[in-house]
């Protein structure tokens, strides 16, 4: 994982899913509510992002509005999102609304 210093967007980025697998589907997040996450806590699990979806402007027709964080063992995991912070980070907003799922 990269480490970064200040003035960045993400804490890290991340490569993959390092806590256990939690088995969440669709319905079972909505059922979590959202609240504002700062992005430079989020630790990411994808390298790379498809910058056709960040472009999209109905990116989130078929998906949840709210980005997907897990927390896991002190970090916040960007699970399921990464357009969505991106784009926050363009508008040069420092947080962004996710459902955050605590595993133990």
């Amino acid at each position: 994982m990269g480490t970064y210093g200040g003035g960045v967007i993400f804490k890290r980025v991340g490569d993959g899913r390092p806590y256990p697998d939690h088995g969440y589907v669709q319905k079972q997040w909505a059922a979590i509510p959202p609240h504002q996450v700062r992005l430079d806590q989020l630790v990411t699990t994808k390298r790379t992002l498809d910058l056709e979806a960040l472009l999209e402007e109905d990116s989130t027709f078929y998906g949840d509005l709210f980005a997907h964080v897990v927390s896991w063992n002190g970090e916040l995991y960007l699970e399921d999102g990464l357009h969505r912070a991106l784009r926050a980070a363009l508008q040069q907003r420092q947080t962004m609304h996710a459902r955050v799922l605590e595993i133990k």
